[in-house]
């Protein structure tokens, strides 16, 4: 693709968090920004497993990426995959043509880490996208359609089991969402079988669930999950996973659903520039979020291996990519006009959050900590807070106080697809 005039340009690829900031921090700078997307909506990945159990539908979650970034001139949108960086010639290839640039930001993510077992991706599908969530959903859904139907007892109980792997926040999330419909939101929607009996079983490698958290609300968090009917297994390993359930290092466990949210990897942006990355695969960078030997690229977000002042990995969540995408965007802007570059990247970080279920979650903010239906609230209002749109805020808001109040989920549509 030709250049459209003889300002600077900047090409930013991914329309993830990072991505829209880096572009919004542009929106006054004396530059032309092209963002490269293969999905034309931004996703806010944190409810994506609400979608994934049926409380919200995909548009509660996601936008349009035009639609976000209409009002900023100086922003032309590309649909397209990238495939491949000439960091030489300066050019990102896409599977429809080239983009030329003068600076080039990364913010192509991350996805499920398999640990070399990436043949396990069909049986245990992790959650990333929009399609993640709804093909979850029908699985997750379906399972209990399946479970009325079948004579067998050994089949019904496999059916209605449901495996979590991972005990990070989205398992977490995952595994008391997935509870709450079974015990509650469908309990009296079958006449065969029972879906309170089902089998919710969340799986964790390390000693405890949300070890990013004080372990005072990693305990707390157990304790919630099995309150709800959980069964959480901590220090077992997946060693094995199939069509028909997962083996652990001491055992097996016949499942319909099994649900993929440990570990994660970085994109190929690494290997695209051929530079220097750490074990997920997360290029290095500098302090300036540049990459060494690459003044004219720049990583963020889940694409980058960045470290806080204390020396500690910045975390893969929202505001983290947020702040990079912002600071890169002014860095750029200060270079193109001319102005002294901001200071090195400093993280800032706001706190941590994970909701186990109905009026149950924990927040660290600092020296505060929240649990139960205080946390649940205040892990409400910042979710809300966070979404683009008022729209969307209003949407989700209401969605919210109605499954409260009815314990009903509005997002249960499935089908059978024609042969």
């Amino acid at each position: 693709m030709r250049r459209t005039s003889q300002r600077p340009e900047v090409v930013i690829v991914g329309g993830g968090f990072a991505g829209i900031e880096a572009c919004r921090a542009l929106a006054r700078a004396a530059v032309d920004v092209r963002l490269v997307d293969a999905q034309n909506h931004h996703c806010f990945q944190p409810l994506l497993y609400q979608v994934a159990t049926a409380a919200l539908s995909p548009a509660d979650v996601a936008w349009p990426i035009r639609a976000i970034l209409r009002r900023q001139k100086n922003v032309r949108v590309i649909m397209a995959r990238v495939t491949g960086v000439d960091a030489e010639a300066r050019r990102v290839q896409t599977s429809e043509f080239g983009l030329a640039y003068d600076y080039l930001v990364l913010a192509t993510g991350a996805t499920y880490s398999y640990f070399g077992h990436d043949d396990w991706t069909p049986f245990a599908p992790g959650l990333k996208h929009i399609g993640d969530a709804t093909e979850i959903r029908r699985r997750f859904l379906l399972a209990f359609e399946r479970a009325e139907l079948v004579e067998d007892e050994a089949e019904r109980e496999r059916l209605l089991t449901f495996v979590i792997v991972g005990g990070g926040a989205t398992g977490v999330e995952m595994a008391g969402a997935i509870a709450e419909v079974a015990r509650q939101t469908l309990q009296h929607d079958f006449r065969r079988i029972d879906p309170r009996t089902s089998r919710i079983i969340l799986i964790e490698a390390g000693p405890r669930v949300l070890p990013t958290f004080p372990a005072a609300l990693s305990d707390y968090a157990v304790r919630s999950l099995r309150g709800m009917g959980v069964d959480v297994e901590l220090n077992r390993k997946v060693t094995g996973c199939d069509a028909h359930g997962v083996s652990l290092d001491n055992g097996r466990i016949e499942a319909a659903t099994v649900i993929w949210a440990a570990g994660v990897v970085a994109s190929p942006a690494a290997q695209w520039i051929g530079a220097e990355r750490d074990r997920a695969g997360r290029l290095k960078v500098n302090a300036d979020l540049s990459v060494p030997g690459r003044p004219e690229i720049f990583a963020v977000g889940d694409t980058a291996t960045v470290f806080d002042h204390q020396g500690r990995p910045v975390p893969g969540i929202a505001p983290a990519a947020k702040q990079m995408g912002r600071y890169v965007g002014k860095v750029i802007a200060a270079r193109v006009e001319g102005r002294p570059a901001p200071g090195p990247f400093a993280y800032r970080h706001l706190g941590d959050l994970a909701t186990i279920g109905r009026k149950s979650a924990v927040v660290k903010l600092g020296p505060l900590r929240l649990t139960g239906l205080v946390g649940w609230l205040f892990w409400s209002a910042v979710h809300i807070y966070f979404l683009i749109g008022v729209r969307n805020r209003f949407v989700v808001a209401v969605n919210w106080l109605w499954s409260y109040v009815t314990f009903q989920r509005g997002a249960r549509l499935i089908g059978i697809a024609p042969r």
